[in-house]
């Protein structure tokens, strides 16, 4: 890694504490996560991703498929705060 690319690094690591920012980083993080980790049919049927204070909202059009997840959100509270690096994601409400 050359001086340049440290130095960017160290940069963006700054504006990630900075508190508005970082919120705004982690809401966007999240909802890329969500996609990735989440299988494409379970991506499909989300119509929106929502994340305020802790708690992570998932907006889905199958009831069916929200029923399934409830009985695994720990399992997936977990997963995504281990990819984040932090366990920010407190408790997570489908809707």
């Amino acid at each position: 890694m050359d001086k340049d690319t440290r130095h960017i690094k160290q940069v963006i690591a700054a504006l990630r504490k900075e508190k508005k920012l970082k919120k705004g980083l982690e809401k966007a993080q999240i909802k890329k996560l969500w996609r990735e980790l989440m299988s494409e049919t379970i991506a499909n049927y989300t119509s929106n991703i929502a994340y305020e204070n802790g708690i992570l909202y998932i907006y889905l059009t199958s009831s069916a498929l929200r029923e399934e997840l409830n009985r695994g959100k720990n399992k997936i509270i977990a997963l995504l705060n281990q990819e984040l690096g932090e366990p920010i994601i407190k408790k997570i409400v489908f809707k």
